[in-house]
C-alpha cells in the first residue's frame, strides 16, 4: 500500500514500513504466552461484539411477516419458486408465540443500517480518547454497554421502528470505539514479527461469532422465539463484559503473570517505544500523507462487499430464495467459516512470508490487498447469473469470503506498519470514511431485493 519515496513523516515518525530490520528471535513462550492468550480473549471479545452487529440480521427474518412479500415475490417471473417444504416449516414457525411485524424492505435495510449511524459518531472520539486515557477502558466499556443495550431490542421493536432503530444507533456508539482501541493495543503488545498472526488470530472471532450466530440464531428464533434469542445472547454477552475488565492488562509492564523474558521480548520489539499521542495531533501531515489516503480508499470498498455480505445474505436467502429461518441460517454460515480459517492462515503465512525473507513487507501488504478484493468481488457479480440453485450461490458466497480474509495481511495492517503512535486515532477516521459503506450497502441492497428480480 506505500511507496517508500512518498511516505512523508508525522512529527518526526517516519511512516516508512519496518521492511528489512533484523528483529531477534529470542527463546520465549509462544502459544502458551501473555500475549497469545490476549489475542484468545480478543477472539472471543470479538465473537461478542460481531454477535451483535448480525442478530437482528437472522432475527429480523422472523420478526417480519413474509406472507404479503411472498404475494408479491410470487407474481414476478424472475424470482426463485418456493420449494415445496416451505409451506410445511411456516406452519411449525406459527407455533411459536412472538410477535411479527408488516415491514417492507427498505424498512429493513434501514434498520439494519441504524448500526452504522451510532457506528460513524464514536469512532474518531474513541481512537482520540485511546491515545490519552489507554484502549483497555474504552474497549471494555464499548463492549460492556453494547451487550446491555442488546437485551433492550425486543422491547424497542414493540415500540416501532423509530425505537429500535433509536437501540441499534446507540449499539453502534458504543461499539464505535472499540476498534480504534484495539488498535492502540497491538502497538503495546505485539512485536512486529508476530503482528499479522497475532491481530489476524483476534480479528478470526469476528467471523466465528458471526456464524455462530447465524447458526444457531435461526434454531432460536423459530423454536423459542426471537425475542428469546435476543435476551439469551444479551445475557452472554454482558458476563463477558463484565469479565473483560479483569482478564486484561493495559501493557506488559502492568501485567501481574507475564514472565520476565516475554516482557523483554514484547517491549524490546515493540513498535511503540513511548507514550501514545498527546493531546495535540499532527492533522495536516495526516492529511498531506496519500498512503493513509490509499489506505482509506480500500477500507471503504473492502466494507462495502463485507457489510452487505453481513447484513444482507440471511435476507437474500430467505426473500429471494424462499428458504425458512432455519435454512437460512444454516446457508448463511458456510461463509464465514471459509473466512475464520482464512484469517487465520493468512496471518500465519503472512508473518511466514516475512520471516523468511520471501516477501518484503511492503509487497505483501500489496499482492494480499489486490487479491483480498479482486477475487470476492469477481465472485460476487457471478451470483446473479446463476439463478436460483442456491448451492452453487453458497459456494460463491464462502469462495469470495474465503479469499476476502487475505487483506488482513494488506492494508488492514498497514496503519501499525506506518504510524503506530497514532494508530488508534487514524484507524478510527478511516474506518469512520470506510463505514459510510456500512450505511449505504444494506439500504441499497435491501431497495434492490425488494425490486424482485435476481438478475438485477
Amino acid at each position: 500500500m506505500e511507496d517508500d519515496s512518498l511516505t512523508p513523516e508525522i512529527h518526526g515518525e517516519s511512516t516508512q514500513p519496518l521492511l528489512d530490520e533484523q528483529l531477534p528471535r529470542e527463546k520465549v513462550p509462544g502459544l502458551c504466552s501473555v500475549r497469545w492468550g490476549l489475542a484468545f480473549i480478543l477472539h472471543v471479545s470479538f465473537f461478542v461484539t460481531y454477535s451483535q452487529r448480525v442478530d437482528l440480521s437472522i432475527a429480523i427474518v422472523a420478526m417480519v411477516n413474509n406472507t404479503d412479500q411472498q404475494v408479491s415475490l410470487n407474481v414476478s417471473a424472475d424470482v426463485c419458486p418456493e420449494s415445496s417444504p416451505v409451506p410445511h416449516n411456516t406452519s411449525q414457525h406459527r407455533e411459536v408465540k412472538a410477535p411479527v411485524y408488516d415491514w417492507t424492505p427498505e424498512t429493513c435495510g434501514f434498520l439494519l443500517s441504524s448500526f452504522s449511524y451510532g457506528y460513524l459518531i464514536t469512532q474518531i472520539p474513541g481512537g482520540y480518547l485511546t491515545g490519552i486515557v489507554g484502549w483497555k477502558p474504552v474497549l471494555g466499556s464499548g463492549l460492556l454497554l453494547s451487550s446491555i443495550l442488546g437485551l433492550l431490542l425486543p422491547s424497542a421493536a414493540e415500540c416501532g421502528v423509530a425505537y429500535l432503530a433509536l437501540i441499534q444507533a446507540l449499539r453502534g456508539l458504543s461499539q464505535g470505539v472499540i476498534f480504534p482501541a484495539y488498535f492502540t493495543l497491538w502497538t503495546k503488545w505485539a512485536p512486529p514479527q508476530e503482528l499479522t498472526c497475532l491481530m489476524n488470530f483476534a480479528d478470526a472471532g469476528t467471523t466465528l461469532g458471526t456464524f455462530f450466530t447465524l447458526m444457531v440464531g435461526g434454531i432460536t428464533c423459530q423454536t423459542l422465539g426471537w425475542p428469546a434469542f435476543f435476551y439469551i445472547f444479551g445475557s452472554v454477552n454482558c458476563v463477558w463484559g463484565l469479565l473483560w475488565f479483569f482478564l486484561v492488562f493495559e501493557d506488559p509492564d502492568s501485567h501481574p503473570c507475564i514472565s520476565v523474558t516475554e516482557k523483554e521480548y514484547i517491549t524490546s520489539n515493540s513498535t511503540q517505544k513511548g507514550p501514545c499521542h498527546s493531546w495535540s495531533l499532527p492533522l495536516l501531515p495526516m492529511l498531506k500523507c496519500r498512503p493513509l489516503w490509499a489506505i482509506a480508499v480500500a477500507y471503504f470498498c473492502c466494507d462495502w462487499l463485507f457489510y452487505t455480505l453481513l447484513t444482507l445474505l440471511p435476507v437474500y436467502l430467505n426473500h429471494i430464495l424462499h428458504l425458512d429461518t432455519r435454512e437460512s441460517g444454516f446457508l448463511s454460515a458456510p461463509p464465514y467459516i471459509g473466512n475464520w480459517l482464512g484469517q487465520i492462515g493468512t496471518g500465519l503465512l503472512g508473518d511466514f512470508l516475512v520471516a523468511k525473507n520471501l516477501l518484503q513487507l511492503g509487497t505483501l501488504r500489496k499482492l494480499f490487498t489486490a487479491l483480498g478484493m479482486l477475487c470476492p468481488a469477481a465472485l460476487v457479480l457471478t451470483v446473479p447469473y446463476v439463478g436460483c440453485n442456491r448451492i452453487i450461490v453458497v459456494i460463491l458466497f464462502t469462495l469470495s469470503m474465503t479469499l476476502i480474509s487475505m487483506t488482513g495481511a494488506g492494508f488492514a495492517m498497514n496503519l501499525l506498519d506506518i504510524a503506530p503512535r497514532y494508530a488508534g486515532f487514524l484507524h478510527g477516521v478511516i474506518n469512520t470514511m470506510a463505514n459510510l459503506s456500512g450505511m449505504a450497502a444494506p439500504t441499497v441492497a435491501g431497495f434492490l431485493s425488494s425490486q424482485e428480480h435476481t438478475g438485477k
